[in-house]
């Protein structure tokens, strides 16, 4: 590893940073949504029970002991239920709206990472071969041996490949995490709507 870094030179090191920043990105917003995923079942349950006896106090204890996305829009409604259908709906979509930028946290760093990599990784190509070219362009060094530039190009591709190899899958996990946020933004207006229809079931 430490003999790649030296051939590679510092955008090497940027790339190998870029990918630990991006698998750092990838682990946590899955553990996110797999936490938020797992507890809303059994939230929506309890939520409905208490709901249904008319337990409002109960309710907002559940959603304050349990922050999530659908418990902070359910305390929203619960909060305006003297209010009309319409008034609740409104309140509830506003609260939707500052949860949307939570769901996409680090995502807009993640696809900057899938798009610089393999630049930083031909940038580095391009100054390799450069070096790789000024050696041979020096007299007396090499003596214009054809091997001493490939092994020069050979080095500078290290860091191309470098940066296609984290640009794959950063590109595949930010195309898949943000089709969850759109799923859990559908998700959670679908909750909207049974949220004011047990609010409003009278």
């Amino acid at each position: 590893m430490m003999d790649l870094v030296q051939r590679g030179g510092v955008i090497f090191v940027l790339i190998i940073v870029l990918s630990v920043v991006g698998a750092a990105i990838v682990i946590e917003r899955l553990l996110f949504f797999r936490k938020n995923r797992g507890n809303e079942d059994q939230i929506m349950r309890r939520l409905e029970g208490t709901l249904a006896k008319g337990n409002f106090d109960e309710a907002l204890a559940i959603c304050e002991a349990m922050p999530s996305p659908i418990t902070n829009l359910m305390r929203v409604g619960i909060e305006h239920r003297q209010y009309s259908r319409e008034i609740i709906k409104m309140a509830i979509s506003d609260a939707a709206a500052l949860e949307i930028p939570r769901m996409e946290r680090y995502l807009s760093a993640l696809g900057t990472i899938a798009h610089v990599s393999p630049l930083l990784g031909l940038l580095g190509t391009v100054t390799g071969n450069i070096k790789a070219f000024g050696v041979l362009g020096q007299g007396g060094i090499g003596g214009g041996d054809p091997a001493i530039l490939a092994t020069g190009i050979a080095e500078a591709l290290l860091t191309t490949a470098a940066g296609i190899i984290v640009s794959i899958p950063a590109i595949a996990f930010y195309n898949y995490l943000v089709s969850r946020v759109n799923h859990s933004i559908i998700r959670l207006e679908n909750r909207v709507n049974e949220l004011v229809l047990y609010l409003k079931k009278e």
